[in-house]
């Protein structure tokens, strides 16, 4: 091999190099931009989401009220849910999203679509032409460890907000947990009475 096919090969690698890269960065997922009204919790962007991952709107809710345990609509390109829903929580959600139903579990690309074989959801890659089952990889991520907020525990809690009927609201991870006669701004010791989805009742220790 001469000096010259020599080179003209290494162009040629670094191009390739390069182009897989572009495709690799070109999902660009906006974080969830999230703000409170009330006792709701609402993502203003949406619509700007989905429009990236290339899913269905009412696919991407679903999956989002299963994983948080509440209630929530589509309203004019946002999502308003029912309760005080930490920030992180619906960005780990988001995450979790783009992992099992976006990105080729072989390639590692986004080019994929979600089609239904019998009553199997499955993900094919339009890029390497790889298909899977939805429902084999959550299984795997299944093994998550127990949740640490446990009924009889008793936690230090910082008190970030009021409720409407007077309560001291805390967060823990992804629970929103309510505190009779807890002041705002005050740090307390915790003992949780009651676990019910993504939300907690506790009283003063």
């Amino acid at each position: 091999m001469t000096d010259q096919d020599y080179q003209d090969l290494l162009k040629r690698l670094q191009s390739l190099t390069s182009k897989e890269r572009i495709v690799d960065e070109r999902l660009k997922v906006p974080k969830v931009d999230v703000f409170y009204e009330g006792n709701t919790t609402v993502i203003r962007n949406f619509d700007k989401i989905v429009d990236v991952l290339n899913r269905d709107p009412n696919h991407f809710l679903k999956f989002l009220l299963g994983s948080v345990g509440t209630a929530g609509d589509i309203s004019g390109g946002r999502v308003i849910f029912q309760g005080k829903i930490p920030m992180k929580t619906l960005q780990d959600r988001l995450d979790e999203y783009v992992e099992t139903y976006v990105i080729c579990q072989e390639c590692t690309r986004p080019d994929t679509h979600l089609v239904k074989k019998d009553r199997t959801l499955m993900i094919r890659c339009d890029a390497c032409g790889a298909i899977r089952s939805i429902r084999s990889m959550r299984k795997r991520k299944i093994s998550t460890p127990a949740p640490s907020l446990k009924e009889g525990e008793e936690y230090d809690l910082t008190i970030k907000d009021i409720g409407k009927r007077g309560d001291g609201v805390a967060f823990f991870e992804k629970y929103i947990i309510y505190i009779p006669g807890a002041m705002k701004g005050s740090t307390v010791k915790v003992k949780i009475e009651k676990i019910s989805g993504t939300m907690a009742f506790g009283r003063l220790a």
